[in-house]
């Protein structure tokens, strides 16, 4: 179904003229999602999924397991996506605009400025297919099973994010960051593709199935020739190589130096998506494979390195976030230790440290999605304000693809939004790990796993990390409720310094009007500080289909309360945010899915 789409997308962008249909793929792209999520929930009542099918010839398997985070990942994406399938903003009606009016009638307005058309984000015919390609090399990431096919998934995947992480041309600052991320990751692949040459030339086999099984024949004593025919601490080093170029990939100290700038760099609706699928499908990987070479060879495990870049994970996400002012670079560290405790309950390898990996990474990859959603809709939120202070405005670097960059600028928000900000603080929360959240049980069940099986000296680094962590997530929330905002109603300017050249051009191609100097004055803005007595001019037509002149016009008048944020986001953010909150009341379903994974991962 994927890869059907990926072809259907190829041909459809090829030969589409126009730009602005990019809304129309993503639409299309989010039904496909949702039926192919449907396909795979319908996969999983298939018993020998509990063991597992391997098909084309071994290159991948599919199980429980894969199939669940198929789900999940394709259900992340979605959400993802409905951030350019519809406009940030939307005018609602008065008293004028009635629902009679709305049906008989046409209002005309400039479009453009109110729903924010012109943004790039909406006119990239290519960011949905772009999508599909790191979604295929996620999904086949997820359920590889072969040397080769690892390589070829993550490659796959790799390529679409660098690719990405550019396609927004106008932006100098996207364009250095996304070289820098293709440059250090493609550094990444080298320690990939050496670590499976390795294993290769040591195992003589590509499979990964075969390689569990060699290293499982450590445990029998009675196999004493075993050396003979393979140098046991050759595979575990291989692994540690290996290892280390996904750690590198999924921005995991001591390799994690990438992260905060190309997090920055990027504009913010494509760092939403690299912050949350990028990391889900490698750490899906990283469970079969730390669990099926679990056996120790000589006393030397390769899983000592993760429990290493654990350690490093929870120290340097936690101290060097204090130190950050800009807000992206903040979440970058905060993602750092985040992966710390991932990492943390992955080493462990126990079917409690397993149940908490599984939680740990949905819960996580949910308030991160939030996080930026929230980010990027505050941003939306401030088109009747401006900055007082130019020098805050100078800091802002690419401010049309990330408006929202400073911790500063979201100062006092909770005056202008409450919603918004009450809903950015619990998912700060979430993070901080504050009962009731989702995020409190989360660290809860990785220390309880930690400690059971005697890893004492890193539950409490990784206690003492989310209590430093904590300082600068109740920082934000100091910003967000304890300060008056800097920001004004709205600058007193004219309707063509209030817009750019092509949008104010752009009224008359928008309204099909006979006299042509309605164009004027279709839309103004009133130097007026009372932000309730700011008002929109829009135009009521008596009939839809007939062009009318200015004569035959009912004028509207429409104050700055009239727009508003867009309900795919208010949506996305209310069911995200409830589901933070309320996980209390509905933990049975969370505990059943990763209790299930868990043991049908130790069965097998």
């Amino acid at each position: 179904m994927l890869i059907s789409l990926l072809f259907l997308l190829l041909f459809s962008n090829a030969l589409t003229l126009r730009r602005d249909k990019s809304i129309l793929f993503s639409r299309v792209v989010i039904l496909s999602f949702i039926i192919i999520s449907f396909i795979g929930f319908n996969n999983t009542i298939l018993k020998a999924l509990d063991k597992g099918i391997g098909i084309y010839g071994g290159l991948f398997n599919v199980t429980m397991i894969s199939q669940t985070f198929n789900i999940f990942i394709l259900i992340i994406t979605t959400v993802i996506l409905i951030l350019n399938a519809f406009y940030p903003r939307k005018l609602t009606s008065n008293k004028n605009f009635n629902l009679y009016n709305s049906m008989v009638g046409k209002l005309l307005y400039n479009k453009d400025i109110i729903s924010n058309r012109k943004s790039e984000q909406f006119t990239i015919i290519e960011y949905p297919l772009i999508i599909v390609f790191i979604l295929c090399g996620a999904t086949f990431l997820i359920s590889t099973a072969d040397l080769v096919s690892v390589f070829l998934s993550i490659e796959l995947q790799s390529y679409g994010l660098y690719i990405i992480s550019t396609i927004y041309r106008n932006s100098e600052l996207s364009t250095g960051s996304g070289l820098t991320y293709f440059l250090l990751g493609g550094l990444a692949s080298c320690f990939i593709l050496l670590g499976s040459a390795l294993l290769y030339t040591n195992t003589g086999t590509t499979s990964l199935d075969n390689i569990y099984i060699i290293t499982q024949l450590s445990q029998h004593n009675d196999l004493a020739n075993t050396s003979n025919w393979y140098e046991p601490y050759y595979i575990h080093l291989s692994l540690i190589i290996l290892a280390v170029g996904f750690l590198f990939k999924s921005s995991a100290a001591p390799f994690h130096f990438w992260s905060p700038d190309v997090y920055d760099g990027i504009p913010t609706i494509v760092t939403t998506f690299v912050s949350n699928i990028a990391k889900i499908s490698i750490f899906v990987f990283f469970l079969e494979l730390v669990y099926y070479t679990e056996y120790n060879l000589f006393d030397f495990s390769w899983k000592n390195i993760l429990l290493t870049s654990s350690l490093f994970s929870l120290i340097i996400g936690s101290v060097l976030g204090l130190t950050q002012f800009r807000i992206k670079r903040l979440l970058a560290y905060s993602t750092i230790s985040h992966i710390g405790f991932i990492l943390l309950a992955l080493s462990i390898n126990s079917v409690e440290s397993i149940q908490s990996y599984i939680f740990y990474i949905l819960q996580y990859s949910i308030a991160n999605l939030n996080t930026f959603i929230i980010l990027l809709t505050i941003g939306y939120s401030f088109y009747l304000y401006a900055q007082q202070e130019k020098r805050d405005k100078d800091e802002l670097i690419d401010p049309d693809n990330s408006p929202i960059q400073l911790i500063k600028q979201i100062k006092g928000y909770f005056y202008i939004n409450p919603f918004i900000a009450i809903s950015l603080s619990i998912t700060l929360f979430s993070f901080m790990g504050i009962p009731p959240t989702i995020g409190f049980f989360a660290k809860q069940m990785v220390l309880s796993a930690a400690l059971d099986s005697g890893y004492i000296f890193l539950a409490l680094i990784a206690i003492l990390s989310s209590v430093i962590g904590a300082v600068y997530y109740l920082n934000i929330n100091k910003y967000l409720f304890f300060y008056k905002h800097e920001y004004h109603k709205i600058i007193p300017v004219s309707l063509k310094e209030l817009v750019e050249k092509d949008s104010y051009d752009s009224i008359q191609d928008t309204l099909d009007i006979e006299n042509k100097s309605i164009g004027t004055s279709t839309m103004s803005t009133y130097k007026n500080e009372d932000y309730n007595n700011i008002l929109l001019t829009g135009y009521l037509s008596s009939n839809k289909n007939i062009p009318v002149t200015v004569n035959e016009l009912e004028e509207i008048k429409f104050k700055a309360e009239n727009i508003v944020i867009s309900s795919s986001l208010s949506s996305s953010i209310s069911v995200i945010t409830l589901l933070l909150i309320l996980f209390i009341y509905i933990p049975d379903q969370w505990f059943n899915i990763v209790n299930i994974l868990s043991l049908i991962l130790f069965k097998a």
